[in-house]
């Protein structure tokens, strides 16, 4: 397998030569303005740069944020961008002269960590990516699910905590995403904060508070941090149960930002996972940390090019 993949983010895009899972060559570039055209534009110009002049006869798979037309390319809606029917994949194609395929970015990362990282070998796959917000995706008897308007793998928008939970930014109260996110933490820990009067965790510059400072002041045992922690790891360990009810799946693969929390992470939430598992046997999903990290999106849609679609079987 050789191919383009291109993680496309709100602030950000990474291009890379992708052989058999792994990264060969890869060229980065910050985006500044959102403007469908410009955004375009500098996508295919992270291309170029990465491919230095030779095509090769290579494929080009592009992850983006929002809900995509897999057979056009186009993506109907963008809130990271505020694009509606964007034609994405047309305008690469324009722009390159070469194969071009769009499909969310959280889908291929979950493409991109059945095949090469921590779903290897499962028929039933699970990926969650905890960073600002919730995205991931499920693979069932080995097919990825796209849905019925390639909307399926939206796991940040079910409720586990629907009448008392955080608001989230979809309009719902309580989403796995409100709570159990990097944003989650957080906000976990402001709302323990009045009790923690003399808390250090926001004794300087409290708005740069980050769930990364939050995850290591609960490692190092400090009180508020811990009692944001816990309350995160129950709202966590909820939202993941649901799911193994949901799909019963092999594995579950955690990424993201909080996931780098690892160990510390799994010791707290396997134990509760299994206390909330009802009506499937217990100790049959594995909880594990995603191996691609910030890399899955960009092989994933490198694996759907070289494939020619996000749910093609491998080529043998």
């Amino acid at each position: 397998m050789r191919a383009i993949g291109v993680d496309l983010g709100g602030s950000h895009v990474m291009a890379a030569v992708v052989e058999d899972g792994a990264i060969k060559s890869r060229a980065e570039n910050d985006i500044v303005d959102r403007t469908f055209d410009v955004v375009a534009k500098m996508v295919a110009a992270t291309i170029r740069e990465v491919l230095g002049g030779k095509k090769d006869g290579l494929a080009i798979g592009v992850g983006s944020p929002g809900n995509v037309d897999l057979a056009t390319g186009v993506i109907r809606y963008s809130p990271n961008f505020g694009w509606h029917d964007a034609p994405l994949g047309a305008k690469l194609r324009e722009h390159l002269d070469m194969p071009v395929f769009v499909a969310n970015d959280a889908r291929c990362a979950t493409l991109g960590e059945h095949t090469y990282g921590g779903g290897r070998g499962t028929a039933n796959f699970v990926l969650l990516t905890l960073g600002t917000g919730i995205g991931g995706g499920i693979v069932a008897e080995g097919t990825l699910l796209i849905g019925n308007s390639a909307g399926a793998g939206e796991i940040g928008h079910h409720q586990v905590r629907a009448t008392d939970g955080f608001y989230c930014n979809c309009g719902k109260i309580g989403c796995f995403e409100a709570q159990a996110s990097g944003t989650g933490l957080l906000r976990h820990a402001l709302a323990v904060a009045p009790s923690f009067p003399r808390s250090e965790l926001l004794a300087d510059k409290p708005q740069k508070l980050g769930s990364k400072a939050i995850r290591r002041a609960a490692e190092s045992g400090d009180g508020h941090a811990l009692a944001a922690w816990n309350r995160y790891i129950d709202d966590l360990a909820r939202g993941l149960a649901n799911i193994i009810a949901f799909v019963n799946p092999e594995v579950i693969a955690l990424g993201g930002g909080v996931s780098s929390a690892g160990d510390f992470m799994l010791r707290a939430v396997r134990p509760k996972v299994e206390e909330l598992t009802t009506m499937v046997p217990r100790g049959q999903t594995r909880i594990v940390v995603a191996e691609l990290g910030n890399d899955a999106g960009a092989i994933g849609a490198a694996v759907m090019a070289d494939r020619g679609s996000l749910t093609a079987a491998a080529r043998s």
